[in-house]
């Protein structure tokens, strides 16, 4: 017999709309439904299995007392009652939830290291192995970026500049008992002078030049020249009041100031300098005179005064502070002449060398005694140099030309022979950062001169041991003007520092002073000296020849270069004397 399925009574509405109200209908329709249906609250973080199960059936329906949403201890509820489930209520076990996935829309959180997770942040990532060995790589890398940035903190501190200036800065000259301090002049007010000059006059131009070698132009770090050595050729360093035709022009009364170009751009280019220097000023009469001592640093050129790296500190080491300045000397000076055409062609000018003998072999370079008006009964006349002559579009050119020099790439951080090629920018910057006196010092020079090019070399130890030896890795030109404006050197500024100090030694008696340098603060002094000071018993003496600097060989080139280097300095103290 076929089972038929009886669908039961269906009660009827008469009064609206949905299920009758079981108040009003038949005793038997109302039983045949469950009374008081309950509903089981539930979040969206909870897992919703089911709705109802017939098909268990407790005994005692709530026996651990827990609230139920329908009413307790009721049999018919048991259905719609998942209060002792445990698959309901996860927290009863919670060894069973294993495969429970929590939603939430937060999002993930982005790691600490590694570029890797930018550009797969929104890919599945494949579970990271974390053995021993990769943990102990990551804790090394750690180790090593905190020993960096320990190191790189500790260089660029306050601490290690002090800690320097200490150790190695000394003052260039040795301050006397009976000399009396007058004046204390802190650079922080020459940054607020300003005064402009107008357009100089020639007085007189003595000397003849050299025609520049444009071949130069295209050296590079591959196909670089050996530095050659100059010894015939005499180099001049004549302080002013030795120059006989500043003597010439202050008996005419040509001016009331007289100095020369490196006396001028030391002053204009003083907020910059770090290590010490000095001046000396006699005022004879109403006319003020600029000198320099015999065996003064202004003859030696500065090498990575401006960093923050220190130099070793013992004068017999070849990349101390002092062996450095006597061979950058060195090089300036041998560069200067390489990079000239040997066929014989000069331009010759108004009188000769000053400075020079009857058939002395002379260095190519020409003096320009040029007056300038202070005001309007002052002038200030200087003897400017410039070291070659170029032709450009028919007409002469004057250059100047001074050689920067790398003498380990340990020190400066870049390595000539790799970056100057590719990366040139990055090489000057790096020698604008360590050599910013230097530079200002040689751009003054060239705009004083009204130079229309100044040529900068880049010179290179062969190796870094040896410090007689040099190659050319590469020349580049430029303008004095732009180069000024590159690295902010402001000619109003300049000229107002030397205004400055002109109007104050105007203010002076007659006598002798000399302007120092302090060597570990940022100003200067002025020193009332005796009439007689800085003759022969303040004038440095040479190191003996056992003590002085030997070659790493022991070869015959060792030996010119040698003797090359001590005829650079004689010959400077010749030329004072």
């Amino acid at each position: 017999m076929v089972g038929v399925f009886e669908v039961g009574a269906v009660p009827f509405n008469a009064d609206g709309w949905g299920p009758p109200d079981f108040s009003t209908t038949a005793p038997a329709a109302a039983t045949t439904l469950p009374l008081h249906v309950p509903f089981a609250p539930f979040s969206r973080s909870e897992k919703l299995g089911r709705i109802a199960d017939f098909t268990r059936n407790f005994a005692n329906a709530n026996p651990s007392n827990r609230p139920t949403s329908g009413k307790p201890g009721s049999a018919s509820e048991s259905p719609f009652d998942f209060s002792l489930d445990l698959d309901a209520f996860p927290l009863a076990n919670p060894d069973d939830d294993s495969s429970f996935r929590l939603v939430d829309a937060k999002p993930p959180t982005r790691p600490k290291f590694g570029p890797k997770w930018r550009f797969n942040q929104n890919r599945p990532q494949l579970p990271q192995r974390r053995d021993e060995e990769v943990e102990a790589r990551k804790r090394e890398a750690e180790k090593e970026r905190a020993r960096r940035d320990r190191l790189y903190n500790l260089n660029r501190s306050n601490q290690n500049q002090q800690r320097r200036e200490a150790a190695i800065f000394k003052s260039s000259v040795d301050i006397q008992p009976e000399w009396n301090m007058l004046d204390q002049i802190p650079f922080s007010t020459f940054s607020k002078l300003s005064f402009t000059v107008p357009e100089p006059e020639d007085l007189l131009l003595c000397g003849a030049l050299e025609y520049y070698d444009r071949s130069f132009d295209r050296i590079t770090p591959k196909n670089e020249r050996r530095l050659e050595r100059f010894k015939n050729r005499n180099f001049f360093k004549v302080t002013t009041t030795d120059d006989p035709v500043i003597r010439r022009l202050a008996n005419e009364d040509k001016a009331t100031v007289f100095a020369t170009d490196t006396i001028l751009a030391t002053l204009m280019c003083a907020p910059r300098s770090v290590y010490s220097w000095d001046i000396v000023i006699q005022r004879v009469g109403n006319k003020l005179f600029f000198d320099k001592r015999d065996g003064s640093q202004l003859d030696l050129l500065s090498v990575h005064e401006t960093s923050q790296e220190p130099l070793p500190e013992a004068k017999d080491d070849i990349n101390s502070a002092y062996s450095l300045s006597v061979e950058a000397a060195y090089i300036n000076q041998n560069f200067s002449q390489q990079v000239l055409l040997s066929d014989g062609d000069k331009v010759s000018f108004d009188e000769p060398n000053p400075f020079a003998n009857e058939g002395d072999e002379v260095a190519s370079v020409a003096y320009r005694y040029r007056r300038w008006k202070l005001d309007n009964d002052m002038y200030l006349v200087a003897r400017c140099e410039v070291q070659s002559v170029v032709e450009v579009n028919n007409q002469k050119s004057f250059l100047t030309l001074n050689a920067l020099n790398e003498f380990d790439p340990k020190y400066s951080g870049v390595d000539w022979r790799q970056k100057l090629e590719t990366q040139r920018g990055a090489v000057l910057a790096t020698e604008l950062k360590n050599n910013a006196n230097k530079l200002a010092k040689w751009t003054a020079q060239s705009i004083l001169a009204s130079a229309d090019l100044m040529k900068l070399g880049y010179v290179s130890r062969v190796h870094p041991r040896d410090h007689f030896n040099h190659v050319i890795l590469g020349v580049v030109g430029y303008k004095p003007k732009d180069f000024a404006a590159q690295i902010n050197l402001n000619t109003s500024n300049m000229w107002g520092i030397v205004k400055s100090i002109v109007d104050l030694c105007m203010k002076l008696n007659e006598g002798k002073y000399v302007l120092v340098k302090d060597p570990s603060k940022p100003q200067v002094r002025i020193y009332e000296v005796p009439a007689d000071a800085f003759e022969n018993d303040y004038v440095e003496e040479p190191l003996p020849e056992e003590e002085q600097v030997q070659p790493p060989a022991e070869d015959a080139e060792g030996r010119e270069a040698n003797g090359t280097t001590n005829d650079v300095e004689e010959k400077g103290i010749k030329a004072q004397t």
